[in-house]
């Protein structure tokens, strides 16, 4: 008696799923030989991948699982060793990325903290940067630079000449101000990403994880 169709795809499944899921223990692997525990950046380094990389290894016990249902739709018989293999390492992934939560936490709390620092930075700068140009010394210093080099005609009167020292003075204020927002909306952008796309994603991985974990044994 020939096999279904469906029957004949099982293998092809299971060996793609386990495929998937030795490539996310090789990529955890290339990090966890550089072991530095002790070091925040390799902790945050070690969570990153494996939340970037679980995802992957979700697809692959699904494959697995559906393989395994594949080969047996009624349930009928016993659970068989790659069901086990999905519950156990489907809530091995769940527990780790539930470990991984306060290092997320932690990373994200870090780079709102480096990203304000570099932001108040920047606004002392640009703050700095205007009190200075109504300071009528830096003007007259302006004039005499631009004379000297030639960007202002000799035979130019005194307001034409202050009229082009602040207007370069206006110039590079408005180009500071631009890349200052700039600056913010990229952190804005980065801290979103990191916020919803790492931690909000490792909490959607725990469920999915848990969910299929209790799925291959109810």
């Amino acid at each position: 008696m020939t096999a279904s169709p469906t029957t004949r795809f099982s293998p092809l499944l299971r060996w793609m799923g386990i495929t998937l899921v030795v490539l996310l223990l090789l990529q955890m692997l290339s990090v966890l030989i550089l072991w530095d525990w002790g070091s925040e950046p390799f902790r945050q380094l070690v969570v990153e991948r494996l939340v970037s990389q679980a995802p992957m290894a979700l697809i692959g016990l699904v494959l697995m699982y559906v393989s395994s249902r594949l080969e047996d739709p009624s349930g009928s018989q016993a659970r068989t060793p790659l069901l086990w293999s999905v519950c156990i390492i489907s809530g091995l992934l769940a527990v780790l990325l539930t470990a991984a939560l306060p290092i997320a936490f932690g990373g994200d709390q870090l780079l709102q903290d480096q990203t304000d620092q570099q932001l108040a930075a920047q606004r002392a700068q640009l703050e700095m940067a205007r009190q200075q140009s109504q300071n009528p010394a830096v003007l007259q210093q302006l004039v005499r630079q631009a004379e000297s080099s030639g960007q202002i005609p000799a035979g130019a009167s005194d307001a034409q000449k202050t009229q082009a020292a602040r207007a370069f003075i206006d110039r590079q204020l408005e180009t500071m101000q631009s890349k200052f927002t700039q600056a913010e909306q990229s952190a804005k952008v980065a801290i979103s990403q990191r916020r919803f796309g790492s931690t909000g994603g490792a909490i959607a991985l725990i469920v999915a994880f848990t969910i299929l974990c209790l799925g291959t044994v109810l």
